[in-house]
């Protein structure tokens, strides 16, 4: 079997596209080999977005020539926001990322994958406690259905943020905007203020 040849890179940004040449069994006959692209999913509730999430997805993006932000619908589970509101905000923060689009999902996440043609599930690690439960989670995930995970550092400037303490502070009045893009920051001070009911 003919090994893939690696498409050159520009300079911006690392590819991850390969070339396969067509063998003598291409049943269509136009010698024609074909690009694969590869593809991430980045999963989380994103009940907000903060700049840690915005951290991962941002260097996940650099090295898939697609990334997929898939926002888990918790039915079981009233948010702050919307799953609408989550995406829309997250639209919004990831404009600037051409190959990073914003779905939602629920049910299990191989199967998410399996739809989004995505072989890679990238998971930010912000301590030593968060590996032992996603080591669990990414090597069911493999059993399940082949799908790999790769595990991203996070920035030490964003290793104790979470969305939940985001939250927590916010509703006591404290200053989280260094924690959160500027849309995210408003949306939260309006919701908390009652200005619209909680998403679900």
């Amino acid at each position: 079997m003919t090994s893939p040849a690696r498409v050159a890179a520009g300079p911006a940004r690392c590819e991850a596209q390969w070339y396969v040449p067509a063998t003598g069994g291409d049943p269509t006959g136009s010698g024609a080999g074909r690009l694969i692209v590869k593809r991430a999913v980045c999963p989380g509730s994103f009940d907000p977005v903060t700049n840690g999430h915005l951290d991962i997805v941002g260097r996940a993006s650099r090295l898939f020539d697609e990334l997929i932000v898939g926002v888990l619908v918790n039915q079981a589970k009233v948010g702050l926001f919307t799953v609408e509101e989550r995406i829309a905000m997250l639209n919004e923060v990831t404009a600037d990322y051409k190959n990073v689009r914003v779905e939602s999902f629920q049910g299990l996440l191989v199967d998410f994958c399996r739809a989004q043609q995505a072989e890679v599930v990238v998971k930010g690690l912000r301590a030593v406690s968060d590996f032992d439960y996603e080591l669990q989670m990414a090597q069911m995930n493999n059993g399940l259905a082949g799908v790999e995970t790769l595990f991203m550092p996070t920035n030490p400037l964003y290793s104790f943020l979470s969305s939940s303490l985001v939250k927590e502070v916010a509703k006591w009045g404290g200053d989280v905007s260094a924690h959160v893009p500027d849309v995210v920051g408003r949306r939260l001070a309006e919701r908390l203020r009652g200005g619209g009911a909680p998403g679900g």
